[in-house]
């Protein structure tokens, strides 16, 4: 029972963490009114946090394979916490990047930990789901920063919503000091390995994982942290209240899924990447429907759009399953790292083009972007999408090669 009370605090932390990430979505159109910025500059609110994500994830694994997950888990939450009490009080946007910064520092501490804490403290055979339910139980964060936050800001205004986001933090960095612990007190220390990092680049596997990251999870992602509830209220003309409950739905379904996509991934090992490529192809069947719709889209379809994203969440947690299997343990974090870069970079690159697109087809004085603009920009995925279902394929066989020459009995990729 104590392997799921570490784990435990490990998720809260990451829930937390969750929340500060996604805190930026439903505030998007009160951060560009009270900056006083264009969509492209908002854009540059979640590119900023995205891109310091993604950079510190290599260094981050290196630093939790030495120093281990309590660590890093206290130090990115006083990280997010001090993050989040800049951005109450910011009031242009340069102080604003400065605290989305500080917010994707600590962020990119959180995730890898708490899989490091599962890969320690849980038997292999259970990793495939305790990695799911990992991933779509903290997606509690961006419930919790979908219906309340937009009631909060409506109601208490910018700073205090902020601040109590700071609180929220500060709790979850308490508990992580005064309970967790890295490993059980019998585990042996693994062995470090000067070249840890390298290995796991140099395995097809944990390539394999950082393509089925990237091209799985952006399309979701940037839809949940900066441009859905634009399009949905500006684009879509959708009230905010529904809008909102749309996102919560996102969340919802993600946490439903999670644990189906577990129980395949650790029964039919073999047949991950072909699930990987079929999430593709929903997600890029949904968006052609809804962007192709003549005028603005029902609701009903719309509800569509989100329940097929649902999906893309517990399918970039795939990749993670690819950086476990190829991996032993005491690189378990670098490899992590690894793949885990693959899902935020794609997801800066729609962010950016999304953003500067809306601003090109935006006329001077407009209100908001048209939903044709808004069309022609998610469009942009369509690249990502071809690029990524490409590289999974060519590192599915990849994998498969060597794994056929080196151990002929596994079948697991």
């Amino acid at each position: 029972m104590r392997r799921y009370l570490m784990w435990s605090v490990g998720l809260l932390a990451y829930i937390v963490a969750v929340f500060h990430r996604s805190s930026l979505g439903v505030a998007g159109v009160t951060a560009a009114d009270r900056l006083g910025v264009g969509t492209a500059l908002l854009s540059m609110l979640s590119v900023a946090q995205l891109a310091v994500y993604a950079g510190m994830q290599i260094p981050v694994g290196v630093l939790l394979d030495r120093f281990g997950s309590r660590r890093l888990l206290a130090a990115g939450g006083i990280l997010m916490l001090a993050g989040q009490l800049v951005f109450a009080f910011a009031g242009d946007i340069g102080t604003a990047i400065a605290a989305r910064v500080l917010i994707g520092v600590g962020d990119a501490m959180t995730f890898i930990s708490v899989l490091r804490i599962v890969a320690l403290w849980f038997p292999p055979r259970s990793n495939p789901l305790m990695v799911q339910l990992t991933g779509m139980v903290g997606q509690l964060g961006a419930l919790s920063s979908a219906v309340p936050l937009v009631l909060l800001l409506r109601h208490a205004g910018w700073t205090p919503t902020f601040l109590g986001a700071a609180v929220f933090g500060a709790a979850a960095v308490v508990l992580v000091l005064t309970t967790l612990r890295d490993q059980p007190a019998d585990a042996e220390p693994g062995a470090r390995r000067e070249l840890g990092l390298r290995s796991s680049w140099a395995h097809p596997g944990t390539r394999l994982g950082l393509w089925t990251h990237f091209v799985t999870q952006f399309s979701g992602s940037v839809f949940a942290l900066l441009w859905g509830y634009p399009f949905l209220t500006q684009g879509e003309g959708l009230p905010a209240g529904t809008a909102a409950l749309l996102l919560s739905l996102l969340t919802v379904g993600g946490l439903v899924m999670g644990p189906v996509i577990g129980h395949f991934c650790g029964r039919l090992p073999y047949h991950r990447s072909t699930l990987v490529l079929a999430i593709v192809g929903a997600s890029a069947l949904a968006w052609t429907v809804v962007l192709l719709w003549p005028g603005r889209a029902p609701l009903w379809l719309l509800t569509i759009l989100v329940l097929v994203l649902t999906v893309n969440g517990p399918g970039s947690m795939i990749g993670f399953d690819y950086a476990r299997s190829f991996n032993p343990a005491d690189r378990i974090g670098g490899a992590t790292g690894i793949v885990n870069v693959g899902g935020f970079v794609a997801s800066i690159l729609l962010i950016v083009a999304v953003g500067v697109l809306l601003e090109v087809q935006t006329a001077p004085g407009a209100e908001h972007p048209s939903l044709s603009a808004f069309r022609w920009a998610f469009a942009v995925q369509y690249l990502l999408w071809a690029l990524g279902a490409v590289q999974v394929y060519r590192y599915r066989r990849t994998t498969r090669r060597r794994v056929a020459a080196e151990e002929p009995s596994l079948a697991i990729a």
